[in-house]
């Protein structure tokens, strides 16, 4: 690989661009899915390739081929040079990349069990194992439950001709059920989707970490009892938040708007562009004063978490929002100048090899409170008097600019005098994004703290998939406007 890098650098410096660099990307994919008593699909894909950057008097130019030869990779590298002088015509501003030193390094997502390595028969009687205890008959209703494991394998081989060698393997797994429940005499049914999360591991996660048996099994009698939950009465409510639901706002309020270039309007695809503007930088209060925020690429079992970026930047951790205030953006090294910042933050991805690179975000988690005692959801819990206890993530729906939102979950439970006394249904928040983080009084500890995260986050066009995680503990919110997603207008 490296004398092929060699070539492709070589052959771009010579033909007049100022940097240059390639990637070799080798991605495997496993699903193995499964509904009720059968296996419903198996797929097993590999694609393999390299894609080349030139920068070219201050222009980008990207070619790509799964050609793997010395020719080829010239052929290619020159390609590119020539879409950078192309793309000349329509640059308003020269790109500038901020330094990076060069870096040789391996790196892999540590692992102890490669879910390549698994059976495929091994992991579908798993799935049906789990859909047999999702599906217990119960009297008066019918079930149904599909599941699956999705792996993902990706190797990485990057070179710049700024001296950097890096040769990267990520491995994620997405483990997944839906129950579903009918009511055989009303006609009417009701779903949950597990809680277990998608994770920068290996299949160790699905046999020692989680139970998705045992989820499956208390899933078959919470479905029922959703069904009969009583529905909720709209207003405003106090809400204590878990992390498999309070992952996916921070993903939507937080991780989006703070994309810089979403924030410098070069980006709106999915959802527009954001408020979070630069104007804003230093001076804005995003939330509560009890709120940190900090984008992460190098957090244990981050989706996002890799050693290096498609930049050749070494990733780190750095703070987003600090007591409150917006003090940083997530950066490239193609737009971090545009913000008087001296180095990237580490976030350039693609999906492909075949796909340009381009900011992606990392890992956005929400810091535990600080110190040694524990915090837990039963505690935020008790300092409610009229609320709603919300578990893992559903629909959602926010404006272009990352203002207003709302959003759904799976499992809501009515809060009393400090105490969970019943389950409801037909929940959902609205609020505006600084109201309600400004609402956020509570946060759990360490002791509470998890991962949630999207294996299929979407941005740009053509539209390029990433994965990531969001670290949170639990959190309480003061005097949020809840909705009934079940009543019917007019």
């Amino acid at each position: 690989m490296k004398e092929l890098a060699d070539v492709a650098l070589n052959e771009a410096k010579s033909k007049g661009a100022s940097y240059a660099d390639i990637r070799f990307v080798r991605i495997l994919r496993k699903f193995v899915s499964t509904r009720d008593d059968h296996i419903s699909g198996v797929t097993d894909t590999e694609t393999y390739g390299y894609g080349v950057r030139a920068l070219v008097d201050g222009t980008w130019g990207f070619a790509a081929s799964s050609q793997m030869d010395k020719d080829s990779v010239a052929r290619i590298a020159d390609q590119a040079v020539g879409i950078a002088r192309a793309n000349k015509a329509i640059q308003k501003t020269p790109i500038a990349l901020v330094p990076e030193p060069p870096h040789v390094d391996v790196w892999q997502t540590p692992i102890t069990k490669d879910p390549f390595k698994v059976p495929i028969d091994a992991q579908a009687e798993f799935l049906l194992a789990v859909n047999r205890k999702a599906m217990k008959a119960q009297t008066g209703y019918k079930f149904f439950c599909s599941s699956n494991i999705f792996s993902m394998k990706e190797e990485k081989q990057f070179a710049s001709t700024e001296g950097t060698y890096t040769d990267q393997t990520l491995v994620r797994v997405y483990p997944d059920f839906t129950v579903t429940a009918v009511d055989t005499a009303a006609g009417t049914f009701t779903n949950l989707s597990s809680l277990a999360q998608p994770i920068g591991k290996g299949y160790e996660y699905i046999t020692d970490d989680i139970d998705m048996l045992a989820e499956a099994e208390q899933f078959n009698e919470l479905v029922v009892e959703k069904a009969k939950a009583k529905s909720i009465e709209p207003g405003r409510y106090d809400l204590v938040l878990n992390p498999e639901h309070l992952w996916l706002t921070i993903h939507e309020s937080i991780g989006h708007p703070t994309e810089l270039d979403r924030v410098l309007g070069f980006e709106a695809n999915f959802a527009g562009t954001s408020f979070a503007t630069t104007e804003k930088l230093g001076k804005f209060q995003y939330g509560s004063k009890v709120m940190n925020i900090v984008g992460d690429k190098v957090q244990k079992d981050g989706l996002a978490t890799c050693g290096y970026d498609d930049d050749g930047v070494k990733t780190k951790k750095f703070d987003i929002i600090k007591d409150g205030v917006l003090v940083g953006y997530q950066t490239i090294r193609d737009n971090a100048s545009l913000i008087g910042s001296k180095e990237s933050s580490g976030c350039c991805y693609a999906d492909s090899w075949s796909s340009v690179p381009f900011q992606r975000m990392p890992n956005v988690s929400l810091q535990p409170a600080p110190g040694e005692t524990k915090v837990v959801d039963e505690d935020l819990i008790s300092g409610v008097d009229k609320g709603i206890y919300i578990k893992g993530d559903g629909s959602f729906s926010i404006d272009q600019q990352r203002f207003n939102f709302q959003f759904g979950g799976q499992l809501f439970y009515e809060i009393k005098g400090g105490k969970v006394v019943g389950m409801l249904r037909d929940v959902a928040y609205q609020a505006k994004t600084p109201e309600f983080w400004s609402s956020m009084d509570g946060i759990g500890s360490k002791h509470a703290y998890r991962l949630g995260g999207s294996y299929f986050d979407g941005k740009g066009e053509p539209g390029q998939s990433n994965s990531v995680s969001h670290g949170t503990p639990p959190a309480r919110f003061r005097q949020v406007n809840v909705i009934n997603t079940g009543r019917k207008l007019g």
